[in-house]
């Protein structure tokens, strides 16, 4: 399964009218995902490892993970239909009954959340990273001008 998968991070994130737009890519190719505002807020302050007051959603998520054996394998965003991402979020629990893997359908968001809080890998269906627009040149052009949030 994993060769059919393509290794991604996020590249950078940049607010947008209607929500942020999220560039996920590697070398070759980078693309967007747009979120919420408060989506990509959280986002960016898993990258930037920010202290927070209070545990946010997806930390309260992570710590329940945690107290039950789980942990978040991988993330993969799987297809595109519409103008509409999907995305699978594996999770692992390892408990003295042996090792159990679950997929759960989740927003693409979320599943980045997810795994930015806790440094787990993201990757892309490869059949989906062929069919989507590279937009390496355009988020070049924006990190020359400074736009986008560092990682």
């Amino acid at each position: 399964m994993k060769k059919d998968l393509v290794p991604v991070e996020i590249r950078g994130i940049l607010p947008a009218n209607s929500g942020a737009a999220i560039f996920v890519g590697n070398k070759q190719k980078v693309f967007v995902i747009q979120v919420e505002h408060n989506m990509a807020a959280v986002i960016g302050m898993f990258l930037r490892d920010t202290p927070k007051e209070r545990p946010l959603t997806h930390d309260l998520v992570a710590n329940i993970f945690r107290g039950f054996g789980i942990s978040v394998e991988r993330v993969v965003i799987t297809e595109l239909k519409a103008t509409t991402y999907y995305a699978r979020l594996v999770l692992q629990q390892q408990n003295e009954l042996g090792r159990k893997i679950v997929e759960i359908d989740a927003r693409p968001s979320d599943c980045i959340a997810l795994a930015t809080c806790q440094k787990r890998p993201i990757f892309v269906a490869a059949g989906l990273f062929e069919q989507v627009e590279d937009m390496s040149e355009l988020l070049e052009r924006i990190n020359q001008e400074g736009g986008t949030q560092p990682e």
